[in-house]
């Protein structure tokens, strides 16, 4: 057939490199409070639209806006404020830890901290987060001691996993707080067993998954999304979409579906877009879905449209595939400073308090850290015995394990 052309295959490429100017031109946002907030029992398919938009309260004067707004008081919202500017805090520090070698990697989760920070306030006891390392939110808006994470972070004689996981993985179940999966995307799958058992023991506590837009595109997503939407299971699943996977853009796990919130559409979930630096939309959001979830109207699906301000990790360089300025030129703003003019809007709140908080939060985290390095390393401690090790790894120790310890006479 002369008339045959070649086949070829698309790539998505993000819109500028290093050393063009950023280009946030595809990121259509609309309005603040534009966007209705349906009744918790709405069908599925009455609100695909939600997938395409963007949820938004906090308008550019700092207004709280639209029927999304007034789920949380001045004093609370002040507490989601201290919350993030705590996280904010513990990453500098950790960052800087990690920078004079006192640990071996540290994740930040710079401009994203309202994410995990408002979904945690609307969540209950008892309910539980499978998050990836980005979530550090979770456990500082839950009360989960800093010093805890610390001690984890550095591999001391207090590590609470005792060096069974990673620096920045950490678990507490007392806090809803599933010990973190290395392996990514696995997070969707154990999340939605976990709300399935929930379900099947008529208990009345729901999970909660977390992933990054990058990991989207591994088989465990949709796995879980398929057990999620044939079982009703009682989840929300949560997309943090922050534009860039470790150095890919977005839009290679994104494919052809157009916004991320979009797949659900396929499985017959409710999908819905928010705006991830908007502590007071993050925080709507995510108590309507809970609501939903636990009224045993099944999953939710949750996009959150946010950007990934510091590097993916203290190992990558962010200046070899994106512009420097391009975290500048995000048109949402950062999470902290906005929910800061919101409080200063509604005089619940002033730059010189605003100050005075950072200085305390400072010396709050310089302390906990001290008090971590003063508690040494695994190995400046005594070692531990074999005995010490079989009975600490084994709750109930398996009958040929205790008669190999017994025949080697400990």
């Amino acid at each position: 057939m002369a008339d045959t052309v070649p086949l070829r295959l698309n790539v998505p490429e993000p819109e500028v490199r290093p050393g063009g100017k950023p280009d946030f031109s595809r990121v259509s946002i609309p309005k603040a409070g534009s966007v209705d907030r349906p009744p918790v029992d709405v069908a599925p398919e009455a609100i695909r639209d939600m997938a395409w938009s963007i949820i938004r309260v906090m308008n550019r004067k700092g207004e709280a806006v639209g029927p999304w707004a007034g789920t949380l008081t001045p004093e609370e919202t002040l507490s989601g404020l201290r919350d993030m500017m705590r996280v904010r805090a513990f990453d500098k520090r950790m960052l800087m830890a990690q920078r004079q070698g006192k640990t071996s990697f540290y994740m930040q989760c710079l401009g994203e901290e309202a994410i995990a920070c408002a979904f945690r306030k609307a969540m209950s006891d008892g309910d539980m987060n499978f998050p990836t390392y980005r979530q550090q939110g979770l456990l500082i808006a839950g009360g989960y001691p800093m010093v805890d994470m610390m001690n984890q972070i550095f591999s001391n004689t207090k590590d609470p996993i005792k060096g069974r996981q990673l620096p920045v993985m950490y678990s507490s179940k007392a806090h809803g707080f599933f010990t973190i999966s290395g392996n990514l995307a696995t997070q969707f799958v154990q999340a939605v067993g976990w709300a399935m058992a929930s379900a099947i023991s008529r208990d009345t506590r729901i999970a909660a998954a977390w992933i990054g837009d990058g990991s989207t595109a591994e088989s465990d997503f949709h796995a879980g999304l398929v057990f999620a939407s044939t079982y009703k299971a009682p989840v929300v699943l949560n997309i943090v979409n922050n534009q860039w996977a470790i150095s890919t853009f977005q839009g290679i796990a994104r494919g052809g579906s157009g916004t991320f919130a979009a797949r659900g559409h396929g499985f017959g979930i409710p999908s819905l877009r928010v705006d991830g630096n908007d502590y007071l939309a993050v925080h709507a959001v995510a108590k309507w879905a809970i609501e939903r979830a636990r009224s045993n109207l099944g999953p939710v699906l949750i996009e959150y449209v946010t950007y990934r301000a510091a590097a993916h990790s203290t190992s990558d360089d962010p200046s070899a595939y994106r512009p420097k300025e391009e975290s500048d030129a995000w048109p949402l703003g950062d999470p902290v400073e906005r929910l800061k003019n919101h409080l200063v809007a509604i005089g619940a709140w002033s730059p010189e308090r605003h100050a005075q908080a950072e200085a305390e939060i400072d010396a709050e985290v310089l302390a906990a850290q001290k008090q971590a390095e003063a508690n040494g390393t695994l190995h400046s401690g005594p070692k531990a015995s074999p005995r010490d090790i079989f009975e600490d790894v084994y709750d109930v120790m398996p009958p040929n394990l205790r008669r190999q310890r017994q025949e080697a006479g400990f």
